[in-house]
């Protein structure tokens, strides 16, 4: 997912590059877009036209507390009915089939025979998640370029219609006279991008507790496939008659709602980051007017207190005037990481062209079809692995709550993992988790299935976030939106071939899932392999780069007693 996948985006969105560049100085940049986080895919060196006038950032203590904290408040709130919902796909299903969605697409064959699900069903039903899990990945690009350009609040209304217009395709889908599942459930999952990457920015809004913000919004999207849940246990409590119609003609309350708060409430622009702020109380404190006589005397007093005012400010937002703190930790986790800056400086193709770009990429693709088939495709997996649809539908029932749970409760062990650990050794655990999910979920057993389940659900954040923190630190944030935008573009485009392995798992294999998870498991582990050996010997050799280069600078130190050796 994105995006969490957005979640991409999960660590990084809301933060600027507080610490230089290798070899560059950390007050050589003077443009606010060097110093911010920018989710376009456009690169850094692009500066907008006269458009970017209108969604100038706003410095968060221009906007009264309590209006600040209504903002996140009813951001979190809406993401968590909004911002991911398509990934409940696994509770929504089993009321699909139940109502006989693609049931027209079975065969006479089959249907005598009284199978659940038919081939053509089945693969229309994932078809149907497939497209909008690659609708929801490529559609980072120009969300990026909208934000940049057109500001938060344009983005929250362009997520709103296409949520409401979702909605109203799948709740007419079944009276349509064309298939208007697959486009209804695009458009939903479109939907959510925008509203959540837009709502990034409000980490800004009180920059000491920027951390806490991010959590409650990536929290927010993980509860928020939880929606088909809840759906799936009210059509079953009601026996049915609160169907998918019903059920999406009411959800058009939530896009409605986000549309009058992206109105009357949500700001127009972005939040100035950290590093703007304090580029603004820099330019307070060296601003002076030349004219000192008694005419304007008075006026530069009211200008000086003024600027006085707004140093006191942001003074409180950050806790100091120069955000040393913020500073100090992003230079700590940068040395951590051990290849942090390895491509800063580069131009996008540079990068792109590079092992560090392609390794990631090829993993991310592979990983993210897995986790994508796997939500796809559980219940019948251990329909046919442990040879019973009860205990199947026991499974798809634990996944579909424990999906939520997990994203929720990783969230602050990710945090940890990612800023006091090195890179090298987050892929490795990456490869290693991923490699055990993949040993686990081929095993024939109950308890496997919920060791499987269980380590998914606290992988599948892990993984996404390790992802756009690698392309952070190794790429750079000026260059973050195409790079990683990229990468997951990319890697959604390859989910198509999930349609492919659909059909391997139903018609070559007959339903048995060890093939092609064994393909997939084995494709992984040699990719994830290389990536580790190649970041690990890169690692090593920038770590002895450094050694070398502190030798090599080091003044020399004169030990005590060494100039009159005769009082030795």
């Amino acid at each position: 997912r994105i995006v969490r996948s957005m979640s991409l985006l999960q660590r990084v969105t809301s933060n600027e590059t507080l610490s230089p560049e290798r070899g560059r100085s950390p007050t050589s940049s003077h443009s606010p877009r060097d110093r911010k986080l920018s989710f376009s895919p456009i690169p850094g060196s692009w500066v907008a036209p006269a458009v970017e006038e209108n969604v100038q950032a706003i410095g968060a203590f221009e906007v009264p507390k309590s209006k600040r904290i209504l903002q996140v408040f009813t951001a979190v709130i809406y993401c968590l009915f909004a911002a991911g919902i398509v990934f409940g796909y696994a509770a929504l299903k089993p009321v699909l089939i139940r109502e006989h969605v693609y049931r027209n697409l079975c065969t006479k064959e089959e249907l005598e025979e009284g199978v659940r699900t038919c081939y053509d069903q089945e693969i229309h039903l994932n078809l149907m998640f497939t497209v909008a899990a690659v609708g929801t990945n490529v559609a980072a690009l120009p969300i990026g370029a909208i934000l940049d350009t057109l500001g938060p609040r344009v983005c929250g209304i362009i997520g709103s219609f296409l949520l409401a217009i979702g909605a109203v395709l799948f709740a007419f889908a079944s009276e349509a006279k064309f298939d208007a599942y697959i486009p209804g459930y695009l458009f939903l999952a479109l939907g959510g991008p925008f509203v959540f990457i837009s709502s990034f920015q409000l980490s800004n809004t009180f920059p000491k507790h920027s951390g806490l913000i991010l959590a409650l919004l990536t929290g927010a999207f993980d509860s928020s496939s939880a929606v088909f849940l809840v759906y799936r246990m009210i059509y079953q409590w009601s026996n049915g008659s609160f169907w998918p119609k019903k059920f999406f003609l009411a959800y058009l309350v939530v896009p409605l709602l986000i549309l009058i708060v992206q109105i009357f409430l949500m700001p127009k622009a972005s939040y100035k980051t950290v590093g703007e702020l304090v580029k603004q109380v820099e330019d307070a404190d060296t601003n002076y007017d030349d004219q000192v006589d008694e005419q304007t005397a008075l006026l530069q007093d009211e200008r000086r207190q003024g600027r006085q005012s707004v140093v006191s400010e942001i003074t409180d937002l950050l806790g100091s005037k120069s955000g040393g703190k913020q500073i100090q930790q992003e230079e700590r986790k940068n040395a951590i990481s051990g290849v942090w800056g390895a491509m800063h400086g580069k131009t996008v193709t540079q990068q792109i062209l590079s092992p560090w770009f392609l390794l990631i990429t090829l993993f991310t693709m592979i990983q993210m079809t897995r986790i994508n088939f796997f939500v796809a495709t559980i219940r019948p997996q251990y329909e046919y692995l442990l040879s019973s649809y009860e205990k199947a539908v026991e499974i798809n029932t634990f996944f579909d709550v424990a999906l939520p749970l997990g994203g929720i409760l990783s969230i602050p062990f990710i945090g940890l993992v990612l800023d006091n650990t090195s890179t090298f050794f987050v892929l490795s655990a990456l490869v290693t988790i991923a490699t055990a999910i993949g040993v686990l979920g081929c095993l024939p057993y109950t308890w496997a299935a919920y060791a499987n389940i269980s380590l998914f659900v606290l992988y599948r954040p892990f993984y996404y976030t390790a992802v756009s923190d690698y392309s952070a630190k190794v790429f750079g944030f000026r260059t973050f939106g195409t790079v990683y935008g990229l990468i997951i573009c990319l890697a959604g485009l390859f989910n198509f071939s999930q349609s492919g392995l659909d059909a391997l798992l139903h018609k070559v294999f007959n339903g048995d899932p060890l093939p092609v998870n064994l393909i997939l498991l084995g494709g992984a582990l040699v990719v994830g392999i290389a990536l580790c050996v190649f970041v690990g010997v890169k690692a090593y050799r920038f770590e002895r780069l450094r050694l070398e280069h502190e030798a090599e600078t080091a003044s020399e130190v004169i030990m005590p007693g060494a100039e009159s050796p005769e009082r030795l």
